[in-house]
């Protein structure tokens, strides 16, 4: 059974980087075809995809959202991390890590969601 797990602060002030990880229990983040995403949903609004990171490590990232998004991610710990610089209360949300799987599956697993909320 694969699990994910997020964590990090629910409150962060603006301006300052949101840093969350999603520690992933039941398949390791380097399978083959894995990919792992962060996905965000703001109160009222949809899902938005923010990025992931593949098994090799290279990274992809949302065009609205890449000169402010950096994914990273530590094998020995089996987690990867979302940082999200300069924020504003525009980014409040409930943010999600997710499996993608590769060929033909789609995302398959995904943490609970934890709530970031950006304010002073």
């Amino acid at each position: 059974q694969v699990q994910l797990q997020e964590s990090g602060p629910g409150l962060v002030k603006p301006s300052q980087t949101l840093s969350l990880t999603c520690t992933v229990s039941g398949d390791s983040i380097t399978t083959n075809y894995d990919y792992w995403s962060w996905i965000r949903q703001p109160p009222g609004k949809g899902l938005e995809w923010m990025g992931a990171i593949g098994y090799s490590g290279i990274t992809y990232y949302s065009p609205s959202l890449k000169s402010r998004t950096s994914i990273s991610r530590d094998t020995s710990k089996n987690a990867f991390t979302l940082q999200l610089s300069h924020v504003t209360p525009e980014d409040t949300a409930v943010f999600y890590c997710a499996r993608f799987k590769n060929p033909g599956i789609g995302y398959d697993y995904w943490g609970q969601g934890t709530q970031v909320t950006v304010s002073s």
